[in-house]
């Protein structure tokens, strides 16, 4: 249910939805994050999408080509065996992590970076996520674009570097208006993708059966693929690069309608299904491309040299089922619209986590669109070195950090908030109401992830060399609570009074509707947005709040009288 708003209610509250920003009053800031709620609490009445269009948009953002790339590189590099029980690894850890990272950014409307700061990492801790977070979009831009260039240098003739600058300059467009423009781009490039994406799994298990038992069969490009833990692991290490894949699922989750009785099992189904479900999907996707390139291998002459990548693997099953120049037109389309697709997700995810740890540490927003280039411009970089080539070394390296991030607040939220209530429980991310700085998740990601990758470069024996994500995630998992109990959850909550006295939530613990009035900026924000001002007797929002040089408008730290719980 909506709040009810009385006439008694303080000075500055609103019940109508807020008006498009005018007047030379209002800043770029204020105009352009009111395009999707950039750097903001998402509110309700601009989620007006319905559960299964949130979920649907959010898994069109997994149509990359990467997971076909990984699954060949891992299998090639260990086998088939240890590749399957790598993913399998995977799989898991995604699942189990990414539930409750999508419950929390569904149920409070937050992005990740939003969620993290309340989530152990204190108002400036999180910028370290933020720029790992940002990392890995551009990494995986990189990629794509990478494969892309492959694409249309197979199919047009295009050189390679001109390739990379056309599948970066194509994005940039697309993603200049955020969630409307996105949504709509997902929802009507799906059906297509998942048509050609299945087609050659399908054709090979009907007309070469055979192709099963050579591919559970196959050993690896040196034949030593025989069952091995260490090799597991290493599989597995790749794949977890991915973990970081949640944070843009969320930008996409946080726009799910408000959970009700009515809706409880849509919203459920659509939460799990497009949150920690995209896991499903992608290990299922890694599963096919190390099908595709066992097949190619063993029947394409010269078939070892492009079997990791993803539009010949596709383009030779094309062959045999029609003619050339159709299949060659058919590989190209799908790599150009699977590009697309992953692409714009990595370009506005990435602009939103560069924009906002340079907002919050700068004080200045100097616009997402100049961020979306700084972005992309590090991906061509990217592509231009030529990443694809050591593409095992690169995510091997980064999944320790990706993993120490997103399992540690996954931990304070399933620990720290719901068992041992050392945590707020209900989401935090306004300035003033947070410490700068919270041992429990920033101490943890950097013992977390600094001795994982001291043991990825065999700095704790080779032994353990292979073992690195085991480690990354035991201690992630781990040292939140253990932290939290040592502080006693001291350094959570800087505040706990916003200086509202009306409620965060309504009657089914959802965020509030009711409309207040920014003195700084000239806007109306719902009410988890706002906070009161220290210098007036007015609201101001969190992003005028972030963006507050002189440090006036936010509440002093208050003394601590009740407990976190």
């Amino acid at each position: 249910m909506t709040s009810d708003v009385t006439p008694d209610l303080p000075a500055g509250l609103a019940t109508s939805p807020p008006e498009a920003p005018t007047g030379p009053a209002v800043g770029s800031a204020t105009k352009e994050t009111l395009e999707d709620y950039t750097l903001r609490f998402a509110p309700r009445h601009y989620r007006k999408w319905s559960t299964g269009v949130v979920a649907v948009s959010a898994l069109g953002g997994i149509a990359y080509l990467a997971d076909f790339a990984i699954g060949a590189n891992i299998g090639i590099a260990y086998g088939t065996t240890n590749a399957l029980w790598g993913i399998a690894v995977f799989a898991v850890v995604i699942f189990l992590t990414g539930f409750p990272l999508a419950y929390y950014a569904a149920r409070y409307n937050l992005d990740l970076d939003l969620i993290t700061r309340g989530s152990g990492f204190g108002y400036y801790g999180s910028v370290v996520s933020n720029v790992i977070f940002a990392t890995f979009t551009f990494i995986f831009f990189a990629l794509e674009g990478s494969i892309m260039a492959q694409g249309l240098q197979l199919g047009l003739g295009v050189p390679l570097w001109a390739g990379y600058a056309v599948s970066t300059l194509i994005i940039f467009p697309l993603v200049i208006y955020g969630m409307k423009v996105l949504s709509t781009l997902q929802l009507w490039t799906t059906p297509l993708w998942l048509v050609l994406m299945v087609i050659p799994f399908v054709y090979l298990l009907v007309s070469h059966p055979e192709s099963v038992s050579s591919f559970f069969a196959y050993q690896g490009e040196d034949g030593a693929g025989a069952p091995n833990i260490g090799s597991v692991m290493l599989a597995a290490g790749v794949c977890l690069s991915l973990i970081a894949q949640i944070a843009e699922q969320i930008d996409y989750i946080r726009f799910m309608p408000p959970r009700t009785p009515e809706n409880a099992g849509k919203w459920w189904r659509a939460v799990i299904l497009a949150g920690p479900g995209w896991v499903i999907f992608g290990a299922i996707k890694q599963v096919i491309g190390l099908f595709l390139a066992v097949y190619i291998i063993a029947n394409v002459t010269d078939g070892a040299a492009v079997a990791n990548q993803p539009v010949h693997q596709f383009l030779e099953i094309y062959r045999d089922i029609m003619p050339a120049p159709v299949a060659l037109g058919l590989a190209v389309v799908l790599v150009v619209i699977s590009q697309v697709k992953i692409n714009v997700t990595n370009a506005y995810s990435g602009s939103l986590a560069w924009t906002n740890s340079f907002t919050r540490v700068t004080k200045r927003y100097p616009g997402r669109l100049v961020f979306l280039a700084f972005n992309l411009l590090i991906a061509l970089v990217l592509m231009e070195a030529d990443m694809f080539s050591f593409l095992n070394t690169i995510l091997g390296f980064y999944a320790n950090l990706g993993m120490a991030w997103v399992v540690a607040v996954a931990s304070d939220i399933t620990f720290n908030k719901y068992v041992f209530k050392l945590s707020p429980r209900q989401a935090e991310f306004r300035r003033g109401m947070l410490y700068a700085v919270n041992p429990v998740g920033f101490g943890t990601l950097l013992v977390a992830g600094g001795l994982s990758i001291v043991c990825f470069f065999g700095g704790l024996g080779a032994g353990l060399q292979p073992f690195s994500p085991l480690v990354a995630i035991a201690l992630a998992l781990v040292l939140p609570p253990v932290i939290a109990f040592a502080t006693k959850g001291r350094w959570y909550l800087r505040r706990t009074d916003d200086g509202i006295t009306l409620p965060m939530y309504d009657d089914f613990g959802n965020p509030s509707d009711v409309m207040l009035d920014c003195h700084v900026c000239g806007q109306r924000y719902e009410r988890p947005d706002m906070c009161a001002c220290e210098t007036h007797d007015a609201f101001v929002c969190s992003l005028c709040l972030s963006t507050d040089r002189t440090g006036e408008h936010v509440l002093p730290e208050q003394e601590r009288t009740v407990a976190i719980g």
